[in-house]
C-alpha cells in the first residue's frame, strides 16, 4: 500500500516514521522549509516507546506531486485544511482513502465536498507530541494509538487492507467499528482539555488547585450533551475516565492548545469550540442570561486570537 503522509510535523511525523521503520512504503508531502530539514537532518522523533533517526526520508513537495496513493493520512491543524487539501488533491484518485487525524467532525464533510464521501475514513489520534527549535518531534507520553475505521462501520476489504498496512508497526493500531462515536468521544475530551487549560492559562491540576473543578465538569457536561443530542451520546465508562483524568490532582496535564497560546500561534477555537457551539440544542435560538462554559472559554479563547491579530499587523 503507497502512503502519503501529509506533513511531517508532530502527529505525521511521528507515525509516518514508525512506518518507515516497520518497512511500509510512505512519502512525505511537505513544504520547502520541512523538505530542507529533512535533507539535512532526518525525520528525528525522541520518544519514550524508542526513538527515530531515518536520514533523508521519501518526501515530496505540492509542485512535484503528480501521481496516486492508496492511503493519505491528513494531521492537519484545521485551520490549514483548505491549503492541505489543495496540496494533496493530485494525489487523490477514486480508490484513494483519506484518513484524517483531525479533532471534531467538520472537516468529514469538507472532505466529502471536496473529493467524494467514498474517500472519507473516519480517525483519530491519542498521543501527545510537540515539536522543538530544531524540528526534532517530541513524544510527550507513553501513549500511541492510532484508530481508524469506514464511516459506516462496515469491515470492507479496503479497511482491512488498511488495517493490515498499519498493524506491526511501533504504534496502537486500532481497527474500529464505531469510530464515529470514538471520534465524538475524543472531541468532548479535547474541547474540554483544551477549552479548560487554554481558557485559565493553566495545567489541569492547577486548575483543580484553584477549585476549578465545577468548571470541568460543567464544561465537559455540555460536550457530552452536544454529542447526545447529535445521537452519539458519551459512553457512561468513557465519561467516568475522562472526568478522573479532567480533575486529577497535580496533573501536569494541558492541551496542544495551550502549548500554541504561549508561542502566540493560531489555535482551533473554531473547529473545537465554535463548532461544537453551533451544534448544541438551540443553537439558533438567543440565550439572555448566565454565559454556560462553552461561551466563557469560547469568549476567552477568542479574545486570545483577536489580539493576536493585531499585534501582528
Amino acid at each position: 500500500m503507497r502512503i502519503l503522509i501529509v506533513g511531517a510535523g508532530a502527529i505525521g511525523g511521528y507515525f509516518g516514521g514508525r512506518l518507515l521503520e516497520a518497512g511500509r512504503d510512505v512519502t512525505f508531502l511537505v513544504r520547502p522549509g520541512r523538505a530542507e530539514e529533512l535533507d539535512r537532518s532526518g525525520l528525528i522523533v525522541r520518544s519514550p516507546l524508542g526513538n527515530i533517526l531515518y536520514p533523508s526520508p521519501p518526501h515530496v513537495m505540492a509542485p512535484m506531486l503528480d501521481q496516486t496513493f492508496d492511503l493519505v493520512l491528513l494531521s492537519c491543524k484545521a485551520y490549514d485544511l483548505d491549503a492541505a487539501m489543495d496540496s494533496f488533491a493530485p494525489a487523490v484518485g477514486p480508490e484513494t482513502m483519506i484518513l484524517p487525524l483531525l479533532n471534531g467532525m467538520a472537516h468529514l464533510d469538507r472532505l466529502a465536498e471536496r473529493f467524494t464521501p467514498d474517500n472519507v475514513l473516519g480517525g483519530q489520534c491519542l498521543i501527545s507530541l510537540d515539536r522543538d527549535a530544531s524540528g526534532a518531534i517530541l513524544h510527550l507520553n507513553d501513549t500511541n494509538q492510532l484508530s481508524f475505521g469506514e464511516l459506516s462501520g462496515v469491515l470492507t476489504p479496503r479497511i482491512l487492507k488498511v488495517a493490515e498496512a498499519l498493524q506491526h508497526a511501533g504504534f496502537d493500531a486500532n481497527l474500529s467499528q464505531q469510530i464515529i462515536l470514538e471520534m465524538w468521544e475524543k472531541w468532548c475530551f479535547i474541547a474540554t482539555g483544551a477549552g479548560i487549560t487554554g481558557s485559565m492559562r493553566a495545567s489541569i491540576g492547577d486548575v483543580i488547585a484553584s477549585d476549578g473543578e465545577a468548571l470541568v465538569l460543567r464544561l465537559l457536561a455540555e460536550c457530552a450533551s452536544v454529542a447526545e443530542h447529535a445521537g452519539h451520546a458519551v459512553r457512561s465508562e468513557v465519561r467516568q475516565r475522562f472526568q478522573a483524568m479532567l480533575t486529577s490532582r497535580g496533573s501536569k496535564m494541558t492541551a496542544s492548545m495551550l502549548r500554541d497560546i504561549e508561542r502566540g500561534a493560531p489555535i482551533e477555537v473554531e473547529h473545537l469550540i465554535g463548532d461544537m457551539i453551533a451544534r448544541r440544542p438551540g443553537a439558533d435560538t438567543p440565550v439572555s442570561g448566565e454565559l454556560s462554559a462553552l461561551d466563557f472559554v469560547y469568549l476567552n479563547l477568542k479574545s486570545y486570537e483577536a489580539r493576536r491579530v493585531r499585534e501582528q499587523k
